[in-house]
């Protein structure tokens, strides 16, 4: 009789990671990582070593964004610490990167074992699912119980601490395999399907609406529901506003695209708001980026519906007026089967736009013309108009930065009127980590290594990031980047 063979459990580690299909793992490697790094080599699972682990946490996070598959994020115990910003933006987006920690011993745990920080408590209110594994021979469970908790319902970055002494130990090489379930690589994704009766009734709510609008949330674009929101909203004639945040839904020249449903990025979304009697809040949430879902930015007349994919999502959104649970991207499909349009209503809001897009215009030619005169600096909004400019629509934009984002956030709306095209945009999302643009440009690269990728970072957010573009070099990542240094203007 012939013992099964074994192999070290950050060799199991690697095999676990692809059965799921993970295509995409980064790291700082050495230390505690190695025995999962040679698994990963064996299995010939693509590696990016990178110079911080930050670096390493927003590069997951830009891979998955753009996927809509989980990237790895894998660190040893200090370096924990630095990925716990990465972890951050991930959350705001909620991204669903797998965080995988090298972690302390835990036979010496509490002991003051070398580098041990609790980093499965740190971890837990930035993620969905953090646990440390305990058991070798479980490894592959613990993978499985992530992967399906990083994809079900509302998405989410996840957690998993293995210590470094189950990466050093030897398993059985098919420890976990006689246990169910059988098949270990990645199933479809559960979507919610709504009640057909509870689904009527938001239609027919919607039908019945004089002067209704779509504000759409990210979880539209986790729902793989972009393309049906676009085809819908064209054919009813309807409004589409977004969320402020990690942004692909449509893109910026999609006719039912006004802009952002943000009174001070995108001033006529408010008069757009104000006068609905209906509010569609499809994949959204109602945070502080919609006061709450209270006034003044809904009226007290306007109905709000939240339509969401979770129940998580539902009880975050009860102050809505009517709760539909529904996959986003199912719910676009069955949109356009109301049998109305709304052409005046979408008329004015088109028109709307298009008169502050020729405002911005001459407001910002007066300003060029003062700034040559007087010598003064370069508007960041006149900077990030003539960076677009010179973009082509197989070209990809990614913004990093504080005041350099507002402005290049609207610089997108204007140009997308004007018939600009992108390929796409990447930036950070509602939680604002400054230091992620590199990584993401590097990754919009990487997963279309045909297009140009151009950067416009503020000189901070540079700064707190801009270092990581070594990697750009090492992995043979062009990009461009263009620095807005505005000084906090």
């Amino acid at each position: 009789m012939t013992d099964t063979p074994r192999i070290r459990g950050g060799a199991l580690l690697a095999r676990a990671l692809k059965e799921k299909g993970v295509e995409h793992v980064f790291t700082l490697a050495g230390g505690f990582c190695n025995p999962a790094l040679e698994g990963m080599a064996e299995c010939q699972t693509p590696v990016m070593n990178t110079p911080h682990e930050q670096v390493a946490g927003h590069l997951a996070d830009g891979h998955t964004r753009l996927t809509r598959k989980p990237a790895v994020c894998f660190v040893g115990p200090e370096g924990f610490a630095n990925a716990v910003p990465a972890m951050m933006e991930a959350l705001g987006e909620r991204s669903p990167v797998i965080f995988i920690t090298s972690s302390s011993t835990f036979k010496r745990e509490n002991a003051g074992g070398f580098k041990e920080i609790d980093d499965v408590a740190i971890a837990a209110p930035l993620v969905k699912y953090s646990v440390q594994v305990r058991d070798g021979t479980r490894i592959r469970e613990y993978v499985d119980r992530a992967w399906t908790a990083a994809l079900s319902g509302y998405p989410g970055a996840v957690h998993l601490s293995v210590p470094v002494d189950l990466m050093f130990s030897s398993f059985p090489e098919d420890a976990g395999l006689a246990e169910r379930p059988y098949h270990r690589g990645p199933r479809p994704v559960a979507r919610a399907w709504p009640d057909p009766a509870a689904l009527a009734h938001v239609l027919d709510l919607l039908r019945r609406a004089e002067r209704p609008v779509i504000i759409a949330g990210h979880s539209v674009w986790w729902s793989g529901g972009e393309e049906a929101l676009v085809a819908a909203a064209s054919a009813l004639r309807l409004p589409v506003y977004g969320q402020p945040g990690h942004r692909k839904l449509m893109g910026e020249d999609a006719e039912p695209w006004m802009g952002l449903a943000d009174f001070h990025q995108y001033p006529p979304s408010k008069p757009a708001i104000s006068d609905s009697d209906l509010v569609l809040v499809i994949g959204g949430k109602l945070d502080n980026t919609l006061n709450f879902g209270n006034a003044p930015f809904f009226p007290a007349t306007t109905r709000v519906v939240c339509v969401n994919g979770s129940a998580e999502e539902l009880e975050f959104n009860r102050p809505a007026d009517d709760l539909l649970l529904c996959d986003p991207g199912a719910f676009c499909e069955a949109l356009a089967g109301v049998g109305r349009t709304w052409p005046q209503w979408f008329d004015l809001q088109r028109s709307r736009r298009g008169d502050w897009v020729e405002g911005w215009e001459a407001t910002l030619a007066a300003e060029a013309a003062q700034d040559d005169t007087e010598g003064r600096k370069v508007h960041p909004l006149h900077l990030a108009l003539e960076v677009q400019k010179a973009m082509g629509a197989g070209d990809w934009l990614v913004f990093d930065g504080g005041n350099t984002h507002f402005w290049t956030e609207i610089a997108v709306n204007m140009i997308g009127w004007r018939g600009g095209q992108l390929a796409g945009m990447l930036n950070p999302g509602i939680n604002s980590m400054l230091g992620c643009g590199v990584p993401f440009a590097m990754s919009a690269k990487n997963i279309h290594p045909a297009s140009n990728v151009v950067l416009v970072s503020g000189d901070g957010a540079f700064l707190a990031g801009g270092l990581s573009i070594e990697t750009a070099f090492c992995e043979g990542l062009p990009i461009t980047v263009v620095i807005d240094n505005n000084g906090g203007l």
